[in-house]
């Protein structure tokens, strides 16, 4: 298969590329830093012995978007993960600047609409549609609204493609991840390798590996009968 992956220069982009990668999947990987996205290449051929096709993109500019589409072609999975995570204001919702609102509503919801806009006319029937939206959701994480409203509107704008987009057996279904390791987790919070894990039913840190099998279902036809649906990876911290 031919799997379109945003956001993959790092974290869980770069895991979601190698593990796509490993199983024998052409794997594009997309990123608005360039030389993110040619390290995740490279980290491909190094680790699974595979290429990997960077491309540089902005999610939340439709002209970009269209480029990227009409250049990369078909493609049978597309993994909607590129989102503004590191770096955003932690502040209640009536302190949060309009232009900080806007941008992380621009790349976060906007922007997989945008890809998945483009991408899916050439999309074969059958293929798979994976965002990526978060177990913050389900937890309303206070001063954060910004993202919270963005990763939300994402499982309703997952809801809604999968209506639409049924009668071509294309299906559309959502991951919320719960905390991950990640170098932009790191950087975003003190103490980030103990942060929640009492409150997990696995005591534990989640690494992006842990989060990367939940796409892979959703990509195979194991999965062939699920649309629509928001898959929790959180070791238990939430159960819905």
């Amino acid at each position: 298969m031919r799997v379109l992956i945003t956001g993959a220069g790092g974290g869980l982009g770069r895991a979601f590329a190698l593990a796509f990668a490993a199983r024998g999947d052409e794997v594009i990987a997309a990123d608005l830093d360039g030389d993110a996205a040619r390290g995740t290449a490279a980290a491909v051929e190094a680790d699974r012995g595979a290429g990997a096709e960077p491309f540089v993109v902005d999610v939340s500019s439709s002209a970009s978007v269209a480029a990227m589409a009409a250049a990369v072609g078909p493609v049978d999975v597309l993994v909607n993960n590129a989102a503004i995570y590191a770096g955003l204001t932690r502040a209640p919702f009536q302190e949060l600047e309009e232009a900080e609102w806007d941008r992380v509503l621009a790349v976060n919801l906007k922007g997989p609409w945008l890809c998945a806009k483009h991408v899916v006319a050439a999309m074969p029937d059958g293929g798979a549609i994976i965002n990526v939206s978060s177990a913050t959701v389900l937890s309303g994480s206070p001063h954060w609204a910004h993202y919270v409203a963005s990763k939300a509107g994402l499982i309703g704008l997952t809801r809604t493609m999968a209506r639409e987009l049924g009668d071509r057996a294309i299906r559309v279904n959502a991951i919320a991840p719960g905390f991950t390791l990640t170098e932009a987790s790191r950087d975003l919070i003190d103490g980030a390798d103990t942060y929640g894990i009492d409150r997990g039913a696995l005591k534990r840190g989640a690494q992006p590996e842990d989060i990367v099998g939940a796409a892979l279902f959703l990509a195979s036809p194991a999965s062939a009968f699920i649309t629509g649906q928001t898959l929790v990876v959180d070791g238990g911290r939430q159960f819905v």
